[in-house]
C-alpha cells in the first residue's frame, strides 16, 4: 500500500470534492425495488479481517486498514466491503487510492453499477474526465431501460465542476450518441446534452438541442425548464417554453417559473396574461394569487391587486389552497415583490403589506392602516413602520414620517442601510431632491463604496442638474460593479436626454442591454438614443418592443413623441392617454406634452 494514504491531499480543492462526493444515485435509486434480503456470507476470515480493518483504521493506520478490507473485499466479492474500503480511501483525501479500490471493484464484480458510478465521479474529481468515457457508457448501458432517462438527466450533474467543461459536454455527445434518436431517451439525452452545452455558454447548440427534444416529446418538461435556463439571454429559446405550455397547460409549476422569468426582465404585462390564464384554469392554486396582486401593484393597478391578494388570503385562511408540484414551490416574484416568502405566515405578512400599499395608492389611509395592524412580527417592523412613514408623507406630514423612520431601532448594520435608503427614497418620491441628496451623500460616508448607494446618488445629482458628479458616481458604480446595467442606462440615457455623446450613449445603453436582454427600460433608452440619432424606425421598433412588455407612462412618453414625430398622431394620443390613465402625474410624460402643446 502507497504510504501516500496518509499524507495530505494535493490540492485543498481536490480535498473538498473528494470529501464531499454525492454520488448520483438518488435518480435512479426512487425506482429500484428493494432487493430481497440475503443471508450473511460472514465467516470467521471475514469476520477477523473486518475487525483488524477497523482498528487499525481508529488507530491512525488508515492505509493498513485500507489493505487489509481490499483484501476482503477481492476475497469476498462483497459489494459492502468494496464500498467500505473505497470510502476509508476517501476519508483519508487519498482518490487514486480510492480510485484504485473502485477498478478492483469493478474487476471482480463487472456489472455493478454501484462501482461505475463511483469510478465516473472520481475520476471527474480528480481531473481524469477524459477517462471516464468507458465507465460511464457502460453505467449507461447496465442501466435498466425504464431506469436510463433519469440517470441521462443526471450526467449534466457528474461533471458541473469540472474545469473544461468543453471537453465534458464533448465527452457527454460521445457517450449519449446512442440515445439521442431512442424514443425511450432521446428527450432526456438530448435535454442532458443541451444543459451540458450551456454550461460552456455555448447557447446555439444548447437552443438547437432543446428544440430537437421539445419536438420529438412536446408534452415533456425537460425541453422547456432547460430553455427557462437560457431566458434571458436566448430570447428564441422562449418559443420552446410556450410550445410546451400549449401542449401541457396544466403544469402550473413550469408556468410559474416562466412567470419568474417574465417578471425577472420586468415584462410585467406577459407575466400577468399567464397568471391570469393559471388563476382562471386552477383558481385554488394560492401561489399564482400573490404574484398576480405584487404585478398588478407594480403596475399601479390597486383595484386588480387588492382583488388578486384577497383571494390569496382566503384560500389561504381557509385552508382550501392547493400545493404547486416541484417545479413551483415557490412563486415567482417581480421588482414589486421579493422571491416567494419561505413559509405560509411569512407570505401572509408580504401580502398584508402589499395590500396596505395598494389601499396607499387609492388614498385610502384607513384601510391600509388596518391591513399592517395585522402584522405582529418583530422581524417586519421596519417594512411596516416604512409603510407607515410613506402614508404620512402623501398625507404632507413629511418630517413626522422622516422621524417615525428614524426611531425604527437598528439591530444589524443591514437595518441602518435600509433605513438610510427608505428615507431617501420617502424624500425622493416628494421630490425634494435635495434633502434626498443629503440623506444619500451621508451614507455613502457611512457606506463607502456601497453601489446601490452611490447609483441612489447619482440619481439625485441629475435631479439637481450637477451632471458632472452624476456622472462621476456612476462611472464609480461601473467601476466596483462592472454588471450594474442599471448604471449604463442611466449614464446613457442622460447623455441621449441632453443630445449629446449620442455614439456614446448607444454603446452604453447596448451594454446594459447586453447585461439585461429584453429589458423594458433599457430597450426604451436604446429606442430614444435611436431616435435622437434619427433612426425613427428602429427607434419606433425598439419603443413599441418595450411598450408591449412594460406599458409605463414613460416608455409611453418616448413611444408618443416617436409617433407624433413621425406623422401618426392619433396613435400617439391614444399611447398617450394610455400612458396617463395609469399615472397622471408621470414627470417624464407631463413634460412631453407641455413640449409639444399636445391637449388629450
Amino acid at each position: 500500500m502507497p504510504a501516500s494514504i496518509n499524507r495530505p491531499a494535493r490540492a485543498h480543492a481536490l480535498a473538498a470534492m473528494l470529501a464531499s462526493i454525492a454520488f448520483a444515485q438518488g435518480a435512479v435509486a426512487q425506482t429500484q425495488t428493494v432487493a430481497a434480503v440475503d443471508n450473511s456470507d460472514l465467516d470467521a476470515r471475514l469476520f477477523y479481517q473486518l475487525l483488524i480493518g477497523e482498528i487499525e483504521l481508529r488507530s491512525g493506520e488508515a492505509g493498513t486498514a485500507y489493505q487489509v478490507l481490499l483484501d476482503a473485499a477481492r476475497r469476498t466479492r462483497s459489494e459492502q466491503v468494496f464500498r467500505r474500503t473505497t470510502d476509508i480511501a476517501l476519508q483519508s483525501r487519498a482518490g487514486d487510492q480510492a480510485l484504485a479500490a473502485v477498478v478492483a471493484w469493478r474487476a471482480t464484480l463487472p456489472e455493478s453499477l454501484e462501482a461505475l458510478r463511483y469510478q465516473v465521479q472520481l475520476l471527474v474529481a480528480l481531473n481524469r474526465a477524459g477517462e471516464s468515457l468507458e465507465p460511464l457508457s457502460e453505467l449507461l448501458r447496465l442501466t435498466p431501460a425504464a431506469q436510463r432517462p433519469a440517470l441521462i438527466g443526471a450526467l449534466p450533474g457528474f461533471f458541473a465542476r469540472t474545469a473544461d467543461r468543453k471537453a465534458a459536454a464533448e465527452l457527454l455527445g460521445q457517450v449519449l450518441k446512442p440515445y439521442l434518436d431512442d424514443p425511450i431517451t432521446r428527450s432526456a439525452a438530448n435535454v442532458a446534452l443541451g444543459r451540458s452545452w450551456l454550461a460552456t455558454r455555448d447557447t446555439e447548440k444548447a437552443l438547437d438541442l432543446a428544440r430537437r427534444a421539445h419536438a420529438a416529446e412536446p408534452a415533456s418538461d425537460g425541453p422547456a425548464l432547460l430553455a427557462l435556463e437560457m431566458l434571458p439571454g436566448t430570447p428564441a429559446a422562449e418559443a420552446v417554453i410556450t410550445g410546451y405550455l400549449a401542449a401541457k397547460p396544466t403544469d402550473a409549476g413550469l408556468r410559474l417559473l416562466y412567470v419568474r422569468s417574465l417578471a425577472g426582465s420586468q415584462r410585467y404585462a406577459e407575466a400577468t396574461d399567464q397568471l391570469e390564464r393559471l388563476t382562471r384554469s386552477d383558481p385554488k392554486l394560492a401561489p399564482p394569487w400573490l404574484t398576480l396582486g405584487a404585478l398588478q401593484l407594480e403596475q399601479r393597478h390597486p383595484v386588480e391587486a387588492t382583488a388578486a391578494l384577497k383571494q390569496y388570503i382566503q384560500l389561504v385562511e381557509s385552508g382550501s389552497a392547493v400545493a404547486v408540484g416541484p417545479t413551483g414551490a415557490a412563486a415567482p416574484g417581480s421588482d414589486a415583490a421579493d422571491d416567494a416568502p419561505a413559509t405560509p405566515s411569512q407570505a401572509l405578512i408580504q401580502a398584508w403589506l402589499m395590500l396596505a400599499q395598494a389601499a396607499e395608492q387609492q388614498q385610502d389611509y384607513a384601510a391600509a392602516e388596518s391591513w399592517l395592524g395585522r402584522i405582529d412580527n418583530p422581524q417586519r417592523a421596519l417594512e411596516v413602520q416604512l409603510r407607515r412613514a410613506s402614508m404620512l408623507a402623501r398625507q404632507g406630514k413629511l418630517n413626522e414620517a422622516r422621524e417615525s423612520i428614524r426611531r425604527v431601532p437598528e439591530q444589524t448594520t443591514t437595518d441602518a442601510r435600509a433605513k438610510l435608503l427608505a428615507e431617501a427614497q420617502l424624500l425622493r418620491d416628494q421630490k425634494v431632491w435635495g434633502e434626498a441628496e443629503k440623506v444619500l451623500a451621508q451614507a455613502n460616508q457611512q457606506f463607502a463604496d456601497d453601489v446601490d448607494m452611490l447609483y441612489e446618488q447619482a440619481m439625485m445629482e441629475e435631479k439637481l442638474d450637477r451632471l458632472d458628479e452624476m456622472e462621476r458616481l456612476l462611472r464609480r458604480v461601473i467601476a466596483l460593479k462592472p454588471d450594474h446595467h442599471h448604471a449604463y442606462n442611466a449614464l446613457g440615457y442622460s447623455l441621449a436626454e441632453r443630445k449629446v455623446r449620442l455614439p456614446e450613449a448607444r454603446e452604453l445603453i447596448r451594454k446594459a442591454l447586453e447585461l439585461s436582454p429584453g429589458e423594458p427600460f433599457i430597450t426604451d433608452s436604446l429606442g430614444w438614443v435611436e431616435y435622437r440619432l434619427g433612426n425613427r424606425d428602429e427607434a419606433l421598433r425598439l419603443l413599441r418592443g418595450a411598450y408591449q412588455s412594460r406599458p409605463d407612462p414613460e416608455i409611453a412618453a418616448h413611444l408618443g413623441e416617436v409617433l407624433w414625430a413621425a406623422g401618426q398622431a392619433e396613435e400617439a394620443r391614444r399611447v398617450w392617454r394610455e400612458g396617463r390613465s395609469r399615472d397622471s402625474g408621470n414627470d417624464v410624460l407631463k413634460e412631453t406634452l407641455a413640449r409639444l402643446r399636445v391637449d388629450l
